[in-house]
């Protein structure tokens, strides 16, 4: 926890939240672009309770923060995402109450929006060989987008660690990688067939070095990066969004994004008969209950394909 401080009921939100940030970054060791996200939510939260005429943390009231979760709706955020905004309030309202900023949680008595239940998208296996069997691997940026896509959907990465994976995080020969996942937590990610292949061919015969030759001043951080941009410089979010999209429109695919390949990458893996412990390890996930998910996309995927396939089976 940051530093304790005495009960101070004068405590200004705008400082409490640079105290929050600045323990979300030091003590919990959020990655940069959790704390972004968090940074950004307390912004508008902040400026909404400024227009209320609420300066400082124990002056907040719970209708206060009605008001807010009622002014996301109206803006047209959809329901996962006020509820991920709620959430970085209720936590940072826990925080000011530890710390004692305050002596009570406006929050505590508010429950967050129930999220409907919603199925992950989910590209079926032709889908995925069309898109790859589109790409090109004759220059360097064609061999650096195929190597990424085949590592996206062959390792279940989230686009932050493919963005973030380094060549000393590469163990082809070993057969994995390693993962930086969130909280900077490290993982073993199994890499073989097609994506271990793209990889070589990217890595070990120039595309690589190619592009990293183009950097006119490279930064120390992107130098070891695996995939560079057509300035030599770390592929950023950004950057793969768009060659995914734009590998997906090649395919017939509209807007698809980066974690439909990690959704994919386990629905599949399920689909295979794999277990769903080294499914929810390969993934990175704390919970086998965020896991769980993939079990009702496989049960969806069989009712799909009984519908299509048994003669009695359409009214």
């Amino acid at each position: 926890m940051a530093s304790k401080a005495l009960y101070n009921p004068l405590m200004g939100i705008d400082e409490a939240i640079e105290e929050y940030i600045y323990y979300l970054r030091i003590e919990r060791g959020s990655s940069q672009n959790t704390i972004d996200e968090y940074a950004r939510d307390l912004e508008a939260y902040s400026a909404h309770l400024d227009a209320l005429g609420v300066g400082d943390v124990d002056e907040v009231e719970p209708a206060a923060v009605v008001d807010f979760e009622v002014s996301l709706s109206k803006a047209g955020y959809a329901p996962a995402t006020v509820k991920r905004k709620m959430s970085t309030v209720r936590g940072f309202h826990k925080f000011s109450l530890s710390e004692e900023y305050t002596k009570r949680s406006p929050i505590d008595v508010l429950k967050l929006p129930k999220v409907p239940s919603k199925l992950p998208e989910v590209l079926s296996i032709a889908e995925v060989s069309r898109m790859l069997d589109a790409m090109g691997a004759d220059g360097a940026l064609e061999r650096r987008d195929r190597a990424l896509l085949e590592t996206l959907y062959g390792c279940g990465l989230r686009a932050s660690e493919a963005c973030g994976l380094d060549m000393a995080a590469l163990h082809l020969e070993d057969g994995f990688l390693v993962a930086m996942g969130k909280g900077s937590k490290e993982r073993l990610v199994p890499v073989s067939g097609a994506a271990m292949d793209a990889l070589r061919s990217y890595c070990d015969e120039g595309a690589r070095a190619e592009l990293s030759m183009k950097a006119k001043r490279p930064r120390r951080e992107d130098m070891g990066a695996v995939f560079l941009n057509a300035r030599g410089g770390r592929l950023t979010r950004q950057g793969l969004f768009g060659i995914v999209r734009k590998a997906g429109e090649a395919a017939g695919i509209e807007s698809l994004h980066p974690h439909t390949l990690r959704h994919s990458f386990a629905t599949h893996m399920l689909e295979g008969g794999a277990d769903l412990r080294v499914i929810q390890q390969i993934l990175g996930h704390a919970n086998i209950s965020t896991t769980q998910i993939y079990t009702h996309v496989d049960r969806q995927h069989v009712r799909e394909e009984y519908l299509s396939a048994h003669p009695r089976a359409q009214s």
